[in-house]
């Protein structure tokens, strides 16, 4: 038995028959109480986000739990035909649902997930022929797809991704336990270790095993490659998981995607998974995100549901096959050390209203660039933003003034991400203001006014992880502007009119968009 939820929207549908998205979620965990469908009335699972966003978008949204997931068992994790046929499989149940109109059969569906989701999503694309023939699939959107696994493993052994690997062969091996006896396989701590592992959802167990090898907890302290070479039916199980194989055949359109700095999942397995796709004649776009596996995850939900809808909508979709460009390369940081997010030049916007004047400042497009160590929590940066004109009123008189935000102090403070997937930020940075000029053409009178200290900024956010991405990693509160200083004359006048406390600041960050491969 395999259980899921099933959401939807409240909205008239504006299609004959509501389209149906199977969401395929990414890994939660192996503890019972990490399945989506407990999390769901908690409100507490880190991809409501895409969830919602599908919803709000008018489609119904159906979430399997995937095998193992309340029934007392272990998730079959990272065994991808059992995940494809429970994304497959919760679709052909919801249209079985009595007297709800919208899961009709005709209903055009699209599967999408990313990371394990990507793996299940993909897995979907390739089995739905032959094990569903009769959903009206119009599209399947992959992202962060760990296509082959030995090429995944080693990327994560050792390294700040090691719960995804131990919990890739807990999963496999309870899908398979002939084929993978785990207790024989395992030393004493690493049957210990699998017991923590499988009590813990994903970001307690992500930092639980950061960094440890898959070898301190086998028998005879083995690698896996030695395992798999000492054990054919282990090696037979892993290259199964294999996704793009011989023999492989994709009737419906796919959207890939995957970041650029992946830390989790290697890029060159992705690149290879799109050109093993295109070499059966399959219809793919691909797009390469800048940032790390997580900030890729949110930051290409937007693209990815508008790639569905396009679908839905009969629309032809893109074909990045056509094009041959040099593969790109990696810029991750692999391997063992701490678990850093990179804000490396993220678009920086806002505004700042003055508060005696009651004015808004609308700030131009500026960088921020900052490391988040989410192992030693601390969060480092600098942000950039141009000289720019505003208006204010001076004595009930509109005026252009030409205004400077210059960083004073770089970005410092902590950062955390807590065992639900809340991301807490706080932090502050410094930057001293100044009037360069009032007035516009032969009226302009030029000032060197600055405050005479710098203004902080505080920084604090505390939500979902999902915000990295989304574009809604958002900064905000009030501050104090101290007294200006070398506005000659107009000393008095600036400092009452843009000087003293509540001055409210609203500052967004956006990472940089994607390229199409």
């Amino acid at each position: 038995m395999v259980t899921g939820t099933v959401f939807s929207p409240q909205s008239l549908s504006l299609f004959t028959a509501r389209p149906v998205v199977s969401y395929a979620v990414g890994t939660h965990g192996l503890a019972q109480s990490c399945a989506p469908s407990l999390q769901f009335p908690q409100g507490s699972d880190y991809e409501n986000a895409n969830i919602a966003a599908a919803l709000r978008a008018g489609y119904s949204v159906l979430v399997s739990d995937y095998a193992g997931y309340t029934t007392g068992s272990s998730p079959t994790y990272l065994a991808g035909i059992s995940q494809a046929h429970a994304v497959l499989d919760i679709v052909k149940a919801a249209q079985q649902i009595p007297s709800v109109s919208d899961f009709s059969a005709s209903a055009p569906v699209g599967v999408w997930g990313y990371s394990q989701g990507g793996q299940s999503a993909a897995w979907a694309a390739q089995l739905q022929s032959s094990y569903a023939p009769g959903l009206n699939l119009k599209g399947v959107a992959a992202g962060g797809v760990p296509a082959n696994f030995t090429e995944t493993a080693a990327y994560l052994d050792s390294s700040t991704g090691e719960s995804f690997l131990l919990g890739g062969v807990i999963g496999l091996s309870t899908q398979y336990p002939n084929q993978i006896p785990l207790a024989s396989l395992a030393n004493p701590t690493g049957l210990a270790e699998i017991n923590v592992g499988k009590s813990e959802c994903v970001f307690q167990s992500l930092f639980t095993f950061m960094n440890h090898s898959l070898s301190e907890y086998t028998a005879g302290n083995q690698t896996l490659t030695q395992i798999e070479a000492s054990n054919p039916a282990v090696n037979q199980v892993l290259l199964a998981q294999n996704l793009g194989q011989n023999g492989t055949t994709i009737s419906t359109p796919m959207y890939l995607y995957h970041g650029q700095a992946d830390e989790f999942i290697p890029l060159d397995q992705a690149i290879a998974l799109k050109e093993a796709y295109c070499s059966r004649l399959a219809s793919v776009t691909f797009d390469l995100y800048p940032g790390e596996h997580i900030v890729t995850q949110f930051q290409g939900a937007s693209r990815a549901l508008s790639w569905l809808g396009q679908r839905f909508n009969g629309n032809l979709p893109g074909n990045n096959c056509l094009e041959f460009a040099a593969a790109p390369k990696s810029t991750a940081n692999k391997g063992g050390g701490d678990f850093v997010v990179s804000l490396q030049d993220w678009s920086l916007g806002g505004t700042v209203v003055l508060k005696t004047l009651g004015n808004t400042i609308t700030l131009p497009a500026g960088t921020m660039s900052a490391s988040t160590d989410l192992t030693n929590k601390t969060l480092n940066g600098t942000l950039s933003i141009p000289s720019f004109p505003g208006t204010i009123s001076v004595l009930g008189i509109p005026a252009t003034v030409d205004l400077a935000i210059v960083e004073a102090s770089p970005i410092s403070g902590t950062v955390t991400l807590d065992n639900s997937g809340l991301l807490h930020i706080h932090g502050s940075v410094s930057a001293n203001i100044t009037v360069t000029s009032v007035g516009e053409g032969p009226i302009q009178i030029g000032f060197g006014c600055q405050t005479s200290t710098p203004v902080q900024f505080p920084l604090n956010f505390d939500g979902p992880v999902s915000a990295l991405g989304s574009g809604a990693l958002n900064f905000s509160g009030t501050t104090s502007f101290p007294q200006l200083t070398g506005c000659s004359i107009w000393n008095g006048l600036f400092s009452a009119l843009m000087s003293g406390p509540g001055q409210v600041y609203n500052f967004t960050v956006t990472p940089p968009a994607p390229v199409s491969w």
